[in-house]
């Protein structure tokens, strides 16, 4: 996958990419990555790209000609844009999947009080928002989306790993622990040292549905459970498991 990230502080976006799991997807040459300051198509001598909002109102918005210019020598035309904002669609773990899909990503990092409309209109094609709240940068924002995409396409984490993760098959994950088995007086589980593979399994699929439905309730509305999964959430929960499919 090859990722273009737009932006006016890259020193905020550069170490995303020079550590951990992202690190060695780059150094294996399954993500290539380019960040762009955009400030640098601005052409006036200040190198300015934001200005006041027509019509009044706080806060600064950006320009279209730095961000228009750097769009096109990024040959965004024929690449998914991407910017993340609170106006935008709700960020779900299927859409980080569609995206991971992509050959090539350009992300658009908004600042202050965000882009020009006529840049969305013109350039963008998926305005995503991570949540309903704001934050001030629109960096933090962009490498949120990234984290959740780029760890999807194939080769980067083992398919084992993702299997059971918070959303796969719409339930939240099971509790996970490790060395010491005693810690501040509290016990691993004992089902967790037992060595018994079914009991364990039974054990995680009730932790996962105990945790959803103390958590994120409505993700039981969608989740597809098994038959027996919905026998044991319809009866230790009352609750009315909808929406599901019956696999037994």
């Amino acid at each position: 996958m090859n990722i273009t990230i737009l932006t006016l502080f890259p020193q905020m976006v550069e170490p995303f990419f020079q550590n951990s799991i992202m690190k060695r997807a780059v150094d294996n040459g399954l993500i290539r990555y380019t960040v762009c300051d955009f400030r640098e198509q601005a052409l006036d001598k200040h190198k300015s790209c934001d200005d006041v909002p027509f019509g009044g109102g706080a806060g600064m918005v950006i320009k279209c000609g730095p961000l228009d210019r750097a769009l096109e020598m990024a040959g965004a035309a024929s690449k998914r844009v991407v910017y993340a904002s609170p106006s935008g669609k709700k960020f779900t773990e299927a859409y980080a999947k569609e995206l991971s899909k992509e050959q090539d990503l350009v992300f658009i990092c908004g600042h202050y009080e965000g882009v020009d409309q006529r840049i969305i209109d013109t350039w963008v094609d998926d305005e995503i928002c991570i949540g309903d709240y704001v934050i001030s940068s629109g960096e933090v924002a962009t490498l949120v989306l990234i984290d959740a995409i780029y760890r999807l396409v194939e080769g980067v984490i083992t398919e084992e790993s993702l299997e059971e993760e918070s959303f796969s098959g719409g339930l939240l994950e099971y509790p996970q622990y490790t060395r010491p088995e005693t810690y501040c007086a509290k016990e691993v589980p004992a089902v967790l040292l037992s060595g018994h593979h079914a009991n364990i399994c039974q054990w995680r699929v009730m932790q996962r549905l105990e945790k959803t439905k103390k958590n994120r309730p409505e993700l039981l509305e969608t989740a597809a459970l098994d038959a027996d999964s919905r026998a044991t959430l319809n009866g230790l929960f009352g609750y009315s498991a909808k929406g599901t499919d019956d696999n037994g």
